[in-house]
């Protein structure tokens, strides 16, 4: 089974370029599926009111929970104060795995790594090249799940790259996930130095290819053992091994494509 780890979704409400206009899945489903992408993590589009968009990632898995792991996202400003309360209701009543949070919405804080902590949930922050943070947070927090995607960058800054690859070695609760990485000699750098247990396989969708996220992975050429763990059998450690079996039951029912009952609601007609 396939799952990918990294994928936004739904409306935001910046209006400044996609990746806080909308984020409609239609297309990317359709890849995926001819890709074989089994299951996709999803969180929301960046928006100023994550309760909201948290809910309505919520309906999505609730509609499809054989197809999707939802995220909810929290915001360190906006949501200061609060973190723990939006938590609780994202996990109790969504039913969301993770949580993610984004270095342009602000730096990650420790109250939410404390409300992760509590509810037993990993963290994905992009760091957006801030890669001597992580160095704090593996320390200051050592029993807390991090997923650094993009390898510390999706700016393609490869002194960052580079440098999560140490922290990958280093500290047993640090990963990463392989979406939007453009240096391949750095993920086969990663996933030598820090093993296929620290590497994540995630897409950045529906912004980017999946077929052509997979290819990556496929060319690293890993033992098949390997490549499983890269390709889902890691996520499903980390969202929790009291949830693997959940999880995995219902893939079990699920199909690649989108079933013919799901409709986003905020899709195009494109075509792809």
């Amino acid at each position: 089974m396939i799952i990918d780890c990294h994928c936004h979704a739904g409306k935001g409400d910046g209006l400044t370029g996609p990746w806080d206009t909308a984020a409609p899945l239609d297309r990317y489903l359709r890849r995926a599926a001819r890709a074989g992408i089994a299951r996709t993590v999803i969180f929301p589009a960046f928006n100023s009111d994550y309760a909201a968009a948290n809910r309505d990632i919520g309906r999505m898995v609730a509609a499809n929970p054989g197809r999707f792991i939802g995220f909810a996202c929290l915001h360190p400003e906006n949501d200061r104060g609060r973190a723990a309360r939006l938590l609780q209701e994202s996990v109790q009543q969504y039913g969301c795995r993770g949580i993610k949070v984004h270095r342009h919405d602000g730096r990650l804080t420790r109250e939410i790594c404390e409300a992760a902590g509590a509810f037993g949930v990993p963290i994905l922050y992009d760091v957006m090249g801030e890669v001597s943070v992580v160095e704090l947070l593996a320390r200051e927090f050592p029993a807390q799940t991090f997923i650094i995607p993009h390898l510390g960058s999706f700016a393609d800054d490869w002194r960052a790259q580079l440098a999560l690859i140490d922290h990958l070695v280093r500290h047993p609760s640090v990963y990463a996930d392989t979406s939007g990485v453009r240096r391949f000699d750095l993920l086969q750098e990663a996933v030598r130095r820090a093993g296929a247990a620290k590497i994540l396989f995630g897409t950045d969708g529906p912004w980017l290819h999946p077929g052509v996220e997979l290819a990556k992975i496929r060319l690293l050429g890993l033992p098949p053992e390997q490549e499983r763990l890269v390709l889902g059998g890691n996520l499903l450690r980390l969202v929790g091994k009291g949830q693997q079996g959940a999880v995995a039951a219902s893939a079990a029912a699920a199909s690649a494509p989108a079933p013919a009952s799901y409709r986003d609601p905020w899709a195009g007609d494109e075509q792809g």
